[in-house]
């Protein structure tokens, strides 16, 4: 295998971590306290040319756990219902085995060492999926326990914006605020934000790493 090709691989992009794009709906602020409504997941694989790509989707509706808050205020916000019968939900252990176990296949098969959150405001994701882990308390729980790529973050970088809408459409993608806060549609337009962002520093030439040395004189 050349040295371009082994620099394409996902596992030498992220230092061994892997990327999982995530978005959550609850009802509520509180990982602790409060229910977690939605949950869906996002994979990502590199090609053989080094551009990163969407891979594989999860998907699931969540019943409030027991004793739960539910604020009327958020589920006002997100337009859920939490006992609607026709949301099909599921329990938070059965999500999470589910994902966790993709996830892990995931990182196995990409040679990675962790698997590391990607969302938009990523410490609300991150904290929310931590506390549904440990009250369920499902071994192997395959992301990193802090760390975590912010969308956010990035896209003020890259595009001087921080709402995901106003970032997503300036880096030229739809975004449609009747379909947001929709946990599938929020995770949908995240990855392409994120494979957009990091694939748009592939094109400026800062990745491979043997091209930083560029940026080294500005």
């Amino acid at each position: 295998m050349s040295k371009i090709q082994i620099s394409n691989l996902i596992k030498n992009r992220f230092r061994k971590f892997y990327p999982v794009v995530v978005d959550v709906e609850t009802a509520g602020f509180n990982p602790i306290t409060d229910a977690l409504l939605e949950i869906a997941v996002i994979t990502l694989k590199m090609n053989k040319n080094g551009w990163l790509k969407k891979e594989k989707k999860l998907h699931f509706h969540i019943k409030p756990f027991h004793g739960s808050k539910i604020n009327k205020e958020s589920i006002l916000f997100n337009k859920i219902d939490p006992f609607n019968p026709l949301r099909k939900a599921v329990s938070e252990k059965k999500a999470f085995k589910k994902i966790f176990s993709l996830v892990n296949l995931g990182i196995k098969n990409s040679g990675c060492n962790k698997g590391i959150i990607v969302a938009h405001n990523a410490t609300f994701d991150h904290n929310f999926i931590m506390a549904a882990s440990n009250r369920i308390q499902i071994k192997k729980n395959p992301f990193h326990p802090f760390a975590t790529f912010d969308t956010a973050t990035l896209s003020g970088l890259a595009v001087g914006q921080t709402v995901l809408s106003k970032a997503c459409r300036s880096m030229g993608l739809i975004f449609d605020n009747n379909k947001a806060h929709s946990a599938l549609y929020d995770t949908y337009k995240t990855a392409n934000l994120f494979c957009k962002i990091i694939n748009y520093w592939k094109k400026l030439g800062g990745w491979p790493k043997k091209k930083i040395n560029k940026f080294n004189k500005i």
